[in-house]
C-alpha cells in the first residue's frame, strides 16, 4: 500500500507515519523515490500498540477523596 493509503488506514498524518517508518516500528519499502508497506505489515503494527485494560489511569484525574474512576456516558 502507499504511505498515504496507510496513513490514513491508520488514521495518522503521513508525517507520523513516516516517523513510524524512520524508527523501525513499522517496515516500509522503497522503489526508487516511492514507498510502499505491506498491509499485513502495518495491521501487526497496529496489534503492537494495543491498549491493555487499566493502563489509561494517567487520561482521568481520580475524584476528590475517592479512589474511584469517574463513571463513563451510557454508550461509551
Amino acid at each position: 500500500m502507499s504511505t498515504k493509503e496507510a496513513s490514513e488506514y491508520l488514521g495518522v498524518t503521513l508525517r507520523s507515519l513516516y516517523r513510524f517508518i524512520d524508527e523501525g516500528m513499522v517496515p516500509a519499502y522503497k522503489f526508487g523515490r516511492v514507498i510502499r508497506l505491506k498491509a499485513d505489515e502495518v495491521d501487526r503494527f497496529i496489534e503492537s500498540c494495543r491498549v491493555e485494560p487499566g493502563s489509561l489511569d494517567h487520561l482521568y484525574p481520580e475524584l476528590k477523596g475517592s479512589s474511584e474512576r469517574p463513571a463513563m456516558p451510557a454508550g461509551e
